[in-house]
């Protein structure tokens, strides 16, 4: 199989599990908690490094911003070899007393995207695999860690979430919104591989704050703190999937 083009990597560059970020810069903060890593290629918005974390080898891509450009890091990860992903991610949170810096696992994604449409009818639902769901509990176990379980929404207009948006998800009972979720799941199962998604709290939109509007940065300094347990997490959970 040839080069794939976008990701620009062949069979045998990654291994089995992917941990996928959004955000470039957060594949280089998971490999700091690896034991030691490698740059295999980095292209457009992926970035991808091949690591080991407590002897299991890992591979990790980012997938850039929303839907479409996570549905190519999945596809052609896929392609070379990748059986299992796990998004590290952040996310807004739909419900009071979710708080910055909280974490959620998701245990399904609404499809408020335009991606997984060209794949599949909106009935069909986007959810991750029982064993990586039950590996980022039992890692939150593991590390003493409280995680929010439950439903979240993959959003693919990020400066159209307006009120009306915000109230009928957070009436639906969903915990957060994000913007890649639905695509990585939804692949995924299509494929007969495995998912899972844990995601850091930045902001809550029920609450009125959004990232980015309180200290000049993208993350408030709570959420910051918290990717990197979060990343512990998905690593623990990797070694155990």
């Amino acid at each position: 199989m040839a080069k794939q083009p976008h990701i620009l990597c062949e069979p045998g560059d990654v291994n089995d599990i992917a941990l996928v970020p959004g955000d470039p810069g957060r594949v280089d903060r998971i490999a700091a908690q690896c034991d030691d890593s490698t740059v295999v290629a980095e292209n457009r918005e992926y970035k991808v490094v091949n690591a080991t974390f407590e002897g299991r080898d890992l591979t990790i891509c980012s997938t850039g911003i929303g839907c479409p450009s996570a549905a190519i890091a999945v596809e052609e990860l896929s392609n070379v070899g990748c059986e299992t992903f796990v998004r590290v991610g952040t996310t807004g949170a739909l419900q009071s007393g979710i708080e910055i810096g909280d974490m959620v696992v998701a245990t399904g994604a609404a499809k408020n995207e335009g991606t997984t449409r060209r794949y599949e009818a909106v009935e069909y639902p986007a959810v991750p695999d029982y064993e990586v769901l039950t590996a980022l509990v039992d890692g939150a176990e593991a590390n003493d860690e409280d995680v929010h379980v439950g439903p979240i929404a993959s959003d693919d207009a990020f400066y159209a979430e307006d009120d009306a948006y915000v109230r009928d998800w957070e009436d639906a009972g969903l915990l957060a919104v994000e913007m890649e979720a639905a695509a990585v799941f939804t692949l995924a199962r299509r494929k007969g591989l495995r998912a899972g998604a844990i995601c850091t709290v930045d902001g809550n939109l029920v609450e009125g704050t959004q990232k980015g509007e309180t200290e000049g940065e993208e993350l408030p300094e709570k959420a910051k703190d918290n990717v990197e347990r979060a990343i512990r997490i998905a690593l623990t959970a990797a070694t155990e999937l």
